[in-house]
């Protein structure tokens, strides 16, 4: 089978809401959170999400701007038995926005959950992922795709 595009691995990431999203700390470790894609997965090598601006993790992109992503589809009988789910890490430059109309932009609904006041709660801040490599894994078919 021919090596995956952008655009296929983006049909993969459209079916997987979470991540883990990791960082470089002050000390040099790496640490890693759960992030929602918001369902903002019209995916063309950017990934967008929010945040409270006073976190450690965006002290950490503040200091170190390199992250990655890791995202993990269910396989098989419920994500147990047959065929692996599917695996995509992403590794890339992060940049942070306050910028409102960027806000509006990439903003769902469902995001009021975690921000009371939509785009107006206070310290919202907006993450954006640059992608630079992209490594998959599909059931037995595995690559790479450089953005």
């Amino acid at each position: 089978m021919a090596a995956k595009t952008v655009k296929d691995v983006a049909e993969i990431m459209a079916k997987i809401d979470f991540c883990m999203m990791e960082t470089h700390s002050d000390d040099g470790r790496i640490a890693a959170r759960p992030m929602s894609n918001n369902g903002d997965v019209e995916y063309r090598g950017q990934s967008w999400f929010y945040s409270f601006e006073d976190t450690r993790k965006i002290r950490d992109i503040q200091r170190d701007n390199r992250v990655g992503l890791s995202f993990q589809g269910s396989g098989g009988l419920m994500g147990f038995l047959g065929k692996p789910g599917a695996m995509v890490h992403v590794q890339g430059q992060a940049s942070l926005t306050r910028d409102r109309a960027t806000l509006e932009e990439h903003w769902v609904p469902d995001l009021e959950y975690w921000f009371k006041d939509g785009i107006d709660t206070p310290g919202l801040i907006l993450i954006r992922v640059d992608a630079d490599r992209i490594h998959y894994w599909d059931g037995d078919e595995e690559g790479e795709v450089r953005v």
